[in-house]
């Protein structure tokens, strides 16, 4: 029982977490050579959160700490369902 949870959601939220923060970083350090696409697919949250935010005509700090929680929870949402299928995949696997 104990595996299970952990393989399903424990493990899949925390490695989830921390790829989407990772892959914000490295598309917003590599936007102006890295095209398009290849952003929208590594990092969707970058993408998602330059159509929402904007729209917003707040403090500069409000904006920018929108733009944060926006892009990292859609990545964190990406990678997390990943390793959910991942774990998911693994649990059957080693189940009787």
């Amino acid at each position: 029982m104990l595996r299970r949870l952990l393989l399903r959601l424990i493990l899949p939220a925390v490695l989830g977490s921390l790829l989407g923060f990772l892959a914000l970083a490295v598309a917003v350090q590599d936007e102006p050579t890295l095209p398009a696409t290849l952003l929208a697919i590594f990092s969707p949250g970058l993408k998602v959160a330059e159509m929402l935010i904007p729209a917003k005509h707040e403090s500069l700090g409000s904006t920018f700490g929108g733009f944060l929680r926006v892009a990292i929870g859609v990545n964190a949402v990406l990678y997390f369902s990943i390793f959910a299928l991942a774990g998911y995949l693994v649990d059957c696997r080693l189940s009787p």
